[in-house]
Protein backbone atom coordinates (compact mmCIF):
# COMPACT_ATOMS: atom_id res chain seq x y z
CA UNK A 1 0.00 0.00 0.00
CA UNK A 2 1.41 3.43 -0.85
CA UNK A 3 2.49 6.04 2.16
CA UNK A 4 -0.25 8.74 0.28
CA UNK A 5 -3.29 6.02 0.38
CA UNK A 6 -2.01 4.92 4.05
CA UNK A 7 -2.09 8.36 5.10
CA UNK A 8 -5.26 8.64 3.98
CA UNK A 9 -7.02 6.20 5.37
CA UNK A 10 -5.59 6.81 8.58
CA UNK A 11 -6.98 10.57 8.41
CA UNK A 12 -10.44 9.57 7.33
CA UNK A 13 -10.36 6.98 10.25
CA UNK A 14 -12.43 7.78 13.62
CA UNK A 15 -9.63 10.19 15.60
CA UNK A 16 -7.56 10.55 12.20
CA UNK A 17 -8.08 14.59 12.17
CA UNK A 18 -5.50 14.50 15.12
CA UNK A 19 -3.22 11.82 14.09
CA UNK A 20 -0.25 12.89 11.57
CA UNK A 21 -1.21 11.95 8.35
CA UNK A 22 2.36 12.72 6.46
CA UNK A 23 4.16 10.47 8.27
CA UNK A 24 4.05 6.60 7.34
CA UNK A 25 4.99 5.52 11.31
CA UNK A 26 1.82 7.20 11.77
CA UNK A 27 -0.06 3.69 12.13
CA UNK A 28 2.47 2.66 14.63
CA UNK A 29 1.90 5.56 16.84
CA UNK A 30 -1.66 5.60 16.93
CA UNK A 31 -1.34 1.77 17.47
CA UNK A 32 0.91 2.66 20.95
CA UNK A 33 -1.74 5.58 21.78
CA UNK A 34 -4.44 3.51 21.58
CA UNK A 35 -2.74 0.66 24.21
CA UNK A 36 -2.07 3.12 26.31
CA UNK A 37 -5.11 4.20 26.51
CA UNK A 38 -6.17 1.19 26.86
CA UNK A 39 -4.51 0.95 29.84
CA UNK A 40 -5.19 3.61 31.64
CA UNK A 41 -8.84 3.48 30.71
CA UNK A 42 -9.26 0.31 32.34
CA UNK A 43 -7.21 1.74 35.38
CA UNK A 44 -9.26 4.92 35.66
CA UNK A 45 -12.55 2.90 34.95
CA UNK A 46 -11.59 0.60 38.29
CA UNK A 47 -11.07 3.49 39.85
CA UNK A 48 -14.00 4.79 39.64
CA UNK A 49 -16.18 1.80 40.32
CA UNK A 50 -14.07 1.61 43.56
CA UNK A 51 -14.70 5.09 44.35
CA UNK A 52 -18.41 4.55 43.95
CA UNK A 53 -18.41 1.37 46.21
CA UNK A 54 -16.73 3.17 48.41
CA UNK A 55 -19.61 5.84 48.58
CA UNK A 56 -22.04 3.51 48.66
CA UNK A 57 -20.61 1.67 51.57
CA UNK A 58 -19.88 4.34 53.72
CA UNK A 59 -23.54 5.83 52.87
CA UNK A 60 -25.12 2.46 53.92
CA UNK A 61 -22.86 2.34 57.07
CA UNK A 62 -24.24 6.41 58.06
CA UNK A 63 -27.72 5.45 56.86
CA UNK A 64 -27.44 2.12 59.22
CA UNK A 65 -25.93 4.16 62.64
CA UNK A 66 -28.18 7.10 62.27
CA UNK A 67 -30.86 4.29 62.15
CA UNK A 68 -30.14 2.66 65.38
CA UNK A 69 -32.95 2.31 67.68
CA UNK A 70 -35.71 3.08 64.84
CA UNK A 71 -36.68 -0.81 64.37
CA UNK A 72 -37.37 -1.29 68.39
CA UNK A 73 -39.52 1.88 68.29
CA UNK A 74 -41.67 0.24 65.90
CA UNK A 75 -41.53 -2.95 67.25
CA UNK A 76 -42.84 -1.06 70.77
CA UNK A 77 -45.28 1.24 69.26
CA UNK A 78 -47.37 -2.05 67.48
CA UNK A 79 -46.92 -4.36 70.67
CA UNK A 80 -48.53 -1.37 72.88
CA UNK A 81 -51.55 -0.83 70.37
CA UNK A 82 -51.90 -4.29 70.22
CA UNK A 83 -52.09 -4.69 74.20
CA UNK A 84 -54.62 -2.22 74.08
CA UNK A 85 -52.25 0.56 75.67
CA UNK A 86 -52.57 3.33 72.64
CA UNK A 87 -51.72 6.26 75.16
CA UNK A 88 -48.58 4.58 75.65
CA UNK A 89 -48.21 4.22 71.64
CA UNK A 90 -49.47 7.96 71.74
CA UNK A 91 -46.73 8.82 73.70
CA UNK A 92 -44.24 7.42 70.70
CA UNK A 93 -44.86 10.41 68.54
CA UNK A 94 -43.56 13.93 68.57
CA UNK A 95 -44.87 16.93 70.43
CA UNK A 96 -45.23 18.06 67.20
CA UNK A 97 -47.68 15.15 65.88
CA UNK A 98 -49.73 15.33 69.52
CA UNK A 99 -50.04 18.97 68.32
CA UNK A 100 -51.86 18.31 65.13
CA UNK A 101 -53.57 15.16 66.05
CA UNK A 102 -55.33 14.58 69.10
CA UNK A 103 -55.96 11.80 70.99
CA UNK A 104 -59.38 11.28 69.96
CA UNK A 105 -57.98 11.24 65.66
CA UNK A 106 -55.47 9.06 66.72
CA UNK A 107 -57.46 5.94 68.13
CA UNK A 108 -60.28 6.32 64.77
CA UNK A 109 -56.66 6.92 62.99
CA UNK A 110 -55.45 3.36 64.30
CA UNK A 111 -59.14 1.87 64.46
CA UNK A 112 -59.99 2.69 61.16
CA UNK A 113 -56.79 0.59 60.00
CA UNK A 114 -57.81 -2.58 61.27
CA UNK A 115 -54.98 -3.88 62.68
CA UNK A 116 -56.46 -6.84 64.06
CA UNK A 117 -56.49 -8.61 60.81
CA UNK A 118 -52.56 -8.38 60.47
CA UNK A 119 -49.83 -10.43 61.87
CA UNK A 120 -46.39 -9.80 60.19
CA UNK A 121 -44.74 -6.84 60.17
CA UNK A 122 -42.14 -5.93 57.37
CA UNK A 123 -39.78 -3.32 57.01
CA UNK A 124 -38.55 -1.11 54.24
CA UNK A 125 -35.52 0.69 52.88
CA UNK A 126 -35.04 3.63 55.28
CA UNK A 127 -35.29 7.05 53.57
CA UNK A 128 -33.02 9.92 55.01
CA UNK A 129 -33.98 13.26 54.10
CA UNK A 130 -33.32 16.39 56.39
CA UNK A 131 -32.43 14.49 59.69
CA UNK A 132 -35.76 12.68 59.56
CA UNK A 133 -36.12 9.48 58.27
CA UNK A 134 -38.88 7.97 56.53
CA UNK A 135 -39.73 3.80 56.28
CA UNK A 136 -42.27 2.23 54.81
CA UNK A 137 -43.71 -0.49 56.82
CA UNK A 138 -45.21 -3.20 55.35
CA UNK A 139 -48.23 -5.19 57.76
CA UNK A 140 -49.46 -8.95 55.91
CA UNK A 141 -52.02 -10.70 57.21
CA UNK A 142 -52.08 -13.90 58.47
CA UNK A 143 -53.04 -15.85 54.86
CA UNK A 144 -50.59 -12.97 53.21
CA UNK A 145 -53.35 -12.45 50.82
CA UNK A 146 -53.96 -8.52 52.33
CA UNK A 147 -51.16 -5.90 52.91
CA UNK A 148 -51.22 -2.81 54.76
CA UNK A 149 -48.38 -0.38 53.79
CA UNK A 150 -47.79 2.67 55.96
CA UNK A 151 -45.22 5.55 55.52
CA UNK A 152 -43.44 6.40 59.47
CA UNK A 153 -41.27 9.58 59.41
CA UNK A 154 -39.27 9.25 62.63
CA UNK A 155 -37.39 11.94 64.27
CA UNK A 156 -34.43 11.84 66.89
CA UNK A 157 -35.35 14.05 69.90
CA UNK A 158 -32.62 13.70 72.16
CA UNK A 159 -31.00 10.26 72.04
CA UNK A 160 -34.15 8.75 71.18
CA UNK A 161 -36.67 8.33 67.71
CA UNK A 162 -39.83 9.58 67.81
CA UNK A 163 -42.77 9.05 65.35
CA UNK A 164 -43.51 12.29 63.36
CA UNK A 165 -45.80 11.02 60.72
CA UNK A 166 -47.54 7.90 60.15
CA UNK A 167 -49.74 8.04 57.03
CA UNK A 168 -51.81 5.16 55.67
CA UNK A 169 -50.53 4.70 51.36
Amino acid sequence: MSHVLQALILTLAPGGASRPAQFPCAAAAWSMDMTLLREYGVKVLLAALAALLTYWLISAIRLIVSARGINPLIKQFFNQVARGRVDAAYLLTTKNYRLHVNRQNFIRFLSGLDLKRYRNLKSGRPRVQEGQITLTVRLNSEDKKQVLPLDFTFIKVGKDWRIERILKL
